[in-house]
């Protein structure tokens, strides 16, 4: 991810003493044992006793996110403990996302809460051996995939925007129409076809992101996936929920790489051009049935103290696609999102992305009426 600083933007128990009569030690020990028992089994009975979230409590806490915006993972983790115990209606939705900035993760949190409340069985977590052999076998296919990529070429239509850190706000800078060939080596080349709706002639086209100004990434196709799940990075997985992906059933997990095993390069460019090695964590999300990955969220970890840019995140979706008659999974959309401090404000940039017409290496791009739309950004469940 890049980050060009040229342009100015205006618009993130305690166990008592032992008996000293006892000579033989068994009763302390038989008594410790008792009270670890004990103790366990109150536990196990408060939590089995906890009950859904009811629309009182749900509403409360909601409203309480304006005044604590920090509360909000709090609120996530609690709806995937116990669930919800009352119907999700559309109000409620709205009510969520203008009170929450419209958290994505909290939005798609409650819709799963609600498919688990009218239909358990088909929303319940896997177990842990499940878990373990989804994540086993999405690794050997992911994989496999990036093995077999085949060379292509690939239109991205990027949609560039700012806002003040942390508002969601955001106000639209410029847009892109960019032609991006791939190579099974694992080369990718961009040149931009469009800037504005106004075309790139030949011998004004720009090769680069960098010669265009403002955000920039690269990697989406092959690098993220392949940093994930190959072995000597040693990522570590927590399942956390299950959801629902484009009409498909997915597991969800956390994961992280640190940056010894990452070595993600983020680097910004203003007056003069620094980059970082960083790690990386998320979530992932993985198709139960045929275990490819679906979506995935990436935030860079460890960045240095004083580098320019404080977060780099971005979110890539996946879907099918043909190219000379055989499918591959391979990026639908994604966005881009990083902030940076520019004297005492903090801002945030996006870029979302959509990628169109995939075909085989050397066909030419060719910008149509509708590649300079607008991006739908609505996630819909």
């Amino acid at each position: 991810m890049r980050r060009d600083f040229s342009k100015k933007i205006s618009p993130l128990l305690h166990f008592s003493k032992a008996n000293e009569k006892n000579d033989s030690g068994i009763f302390p020990a038989m008594k410790k044992i008792f009270s670890a028992v004990l103790i366990l089994f109150l536990f196990h009975f408060a939590f089995a006793q906890e009950k859904p979230l009811t629309q009182t409590e749900y509403v409360k806490r909601i409203y309480a996110l304006q005044k604590n915006p920090g509360g909000r993972q709090d609120l996530i983790e609690i709806i995937r403990r116990i669930g919800i115990g009352f119907e999700l209606t559309d109000g409620l939705r709205g009510l969520t996302r203008s009170k929450s900035a419209n958290d994505e993760e909290l939005k798609r949190a409650l819709e799963e809460a609600e498919r688990r409340r009218q239909n358990p069985t088909a929303a319940k977590l896997p177990s842990q051996k499940e878990a373990m052999e989804v994540l086993e076998k999405t690794r050997k296919n992911t994989l496999a995939a990036v093995e077999e990529m085949p060379d292509f070429v690939v239109k991205q239509q990027i949609q560039r925007s700012a806002a003040y850190a942390g508002t969601n706000n955001f106000r639209n800078l410029d847009k892109l129409i960019v032609a991006v060939s791939y190579r099974s080596s694992g080369q990718e080349d961009y040149k931009v076809l469009s800037l504005n709706g106004v075309i790139q002639e030949n011998s004004k086209s720009k090769q680069s992101y960098e010669e265009v100004g403002g955000t920039s990434s690269t990697g989406e196709f092959v690098t993220v996936l392949a940093t994930i799940f190959k072995p000597e990075s040693e990522a570590k997985f927590n399942l956390i929920d299950t959801d629902v992906i484009r009409g498909r059933r997915a597991v969800v997990y956390n994961y992280s790489v640190t940056r010894d095993k990452a070595k993600q390069r983020v680097t910004a460019s203003r007056y003069i051009t620094d980059s970082a090695v960083t790690g990386m964590k998320g979530k992932i999300w993985i198709d139960r049935e045929n275990f490819r990955v679906l979506r995935v969220e990436s935030e860079a970890t460890e960045l240095p103290e004083f580098f320019p840019i404080r977060t780099a995140k971005r979110v890539i979706d996946y879907d099918w696609v043909k190219i000379s008659e055989e499918k591959y999974l391979l990026p639908s959309l994604s966005d881009v999102r990083l902030t940076f401090r520019e004297n005492s404000k903090v801002f945030e940039t996006r870029n979302l992305i959509r990628f169109k017409d995939y075909q085989k290496f050397g066909t030419d791009v060719i910008i149509l009426d509708d590649d300079n739309a607008e991006i739908p950004t609505e996630d819909k469940p």
